[in-house]
């Protein structure tokens, strides 16, 4: 069972950055594609960033260009670089783990994820 926990989430005013982190311990890294995922009050979860185990990556195009995934494998953690924020960012955001190398051809789709963590809030006014 792979247990995630987010942190770094917080307020902001528009334009600033912050960095989110998962801690994933226990688990052959290597074997899971990860992600970030986000929900706004009332509406569904949306896919923000994933990456697979060769570090091919994947963007929303709302986030293209601002935020940047990584992953470390020797750490078993994820993180989430977000730079220029913008009001519509706010959300709560999710880390997300998948049984699989690959990013496929749907490498944001909620339902392909079987693993979730319980979210860190990002505001940002």
């Amino acid at each position: 069972h792979v247990q995630l926990v987010e942190s770094g989430g917080g307020s902001v005013q528009p334009g600033g950055s912050l960095r989110l982190s998962c801690e994933a311990p226990g688990y052959t890294a290597s074997a899971y594609c990860l992600a970030w995922f986000r929900q706004r009050l009332g509406q569904a979860r949306e896919g923000v960033a994933s990456i697979d185990s060769y570090n091919s990556t994947s963007y929303a195009d709302s986030v293209k260009g601002r935020f940047t995934i990584a992953r470390d494998n020797a750490k078993t953690s994820l993180d989430l670089q977000m730079n220029n924020l913008k009001p519509e960012d706010s959300a709560m955001y999710f880390c997300a783990a998948r049984l699989a190398r690959s990013l496929g051809p749907r490498p944001l789709r909620p339902s392909d994820f079987g693993y979730w963590g319980q979210g860190t809030q990002v505001t940002v006014s």
